[in-house]
């Protein structure tokens, strides 16, 4: 996947790049630019989230693209912002791998996608409150300058609420134990392979399960309008407020910001239950990439001066 690549003779000569990554368990955004700012190249892998890869998956998905590979000695700096980098290891990884790859680089910084959805959202000097509601989900309070997590991800099985995951296990566990309306699992069974040992290799043997869990979520988005679909939606969007966004105490005094999927599709419904706690949607958006771009475009114009 390819959006555009500006194309001139500078492209093979050793050009100076600079990579802004946006990743996710799900999808990975790559975008080049140079010094000056200007855009070479956009690309996507599948995710690079090092909490539930390998090290040898890791390096498969970025050398088998193209552009990567075929740039990989111009990039001199790399700015990754990723799920599943909230704590060291994990970054430690993801470091290494790069450094394999990219082995001309010479500034590297690695931060958790909440700096990504932070940038990409909220304004500086002006408290707000940001989450991620996309195949994982996370929430923090970003003071103007700094943030403030006070709750620890410990990843898909345990946290997550509300997630892209979270809605594709409620929406099995709900099939299996014959839950969901006999009209909407027909439908159901008709879109996915649910047989037992399926789901089974998918969660315990293949990688990425909590992917392969938010793939079933675009059913629930598709079938939203039904009894079943809205009480779903409303039951993980109300433990996410209580779990994450009151824990801090002046969530009703200003805005929420939302970045994701699950947000983006689902943002009506979102809407509706934090007005129901008295809380305030900011913005909401699918993807972050495009505000990180212009966040390292701005930094690059600041260095100049």
């Amino acid at each position: 996947y390819i959006r555009f690549i500006i194309a001139n003779k500078s492209t093979n000569q050793n050009l100076t790049m600079i990579l802004v990554v946006d990743s996710g368990s799900t999808k990975t955004d790559w975008i080049a630019i140079n010094r000056k700012g200007e855009v070479l190249f956009e690309t996507q892998t599948l995710g690079l989230n090092p909490q539930v890869l390998t090290n040898h998956i890791l390096k498969e998905r970025i050398v088998n693209n193209y552009e990567l590979y075929k740039f990989r000695k111009d990039v001199e700096e790399i700015y990754f912002y990723g799920a599943g980098c909230g704590t060291e290891p994990p970054r430690v990884l993801i470091k290494n791998v790069f450094s394999d790859i990219f082995n001309n680089c010479k500034e590297f910084s690695v931060r958790e996608d909440t700096y990504a959805a932070i940038y990409s959202t909220a304004k500086e000097n002006t408290k707000s409150i940001v989450c991620i509601l996309g195949t994982g989900s996370n929430c923090t309070y970003f003071d103007g300058k700094n943030i403030d997590q006070k709750v620890i991800s410990l990843g898909y099985i345990l946290m997550d609420d509300a997630s892209g995951n979270y809605f594709g296990r409620q929406l099995l566990r709900d099939y299996y134990f014959n839950i969901i309306p006999e009209e909407t699992a027909v439908k159901f069974e008709k879109e996915f392979d649910l047989d037992a040992e399926t789901i089974k290799d998918n969660l315990y043997k293949q990688p990425n399960p909590n992917t392969y869990l938010a793939t079933f979520a675009k059913f629930l988005i598709n079938n939203k309008e039904s009894d079943y679909g809205q009480l779903l939606i409303k039951r993980g969007f109300k433990l996410f407020i209580e779990r994450q966004i009151l824990q801090f105490k002046d969530a009703k005094e200003i805005p929420i910001h939302f970045v994701g999927s699950i947000s983006f599709y689902l943002k009506d419904e979102l809407k509706v239950c934090l007005q129901e706690y008295g809380l305030s949607a900011g913005n909401i958006i699918r993807k972050p990439i495009d505000g990180l771009l212009q966040f390292h475009q701005e930094k690059l114009k600041d260095s100049d001066h």
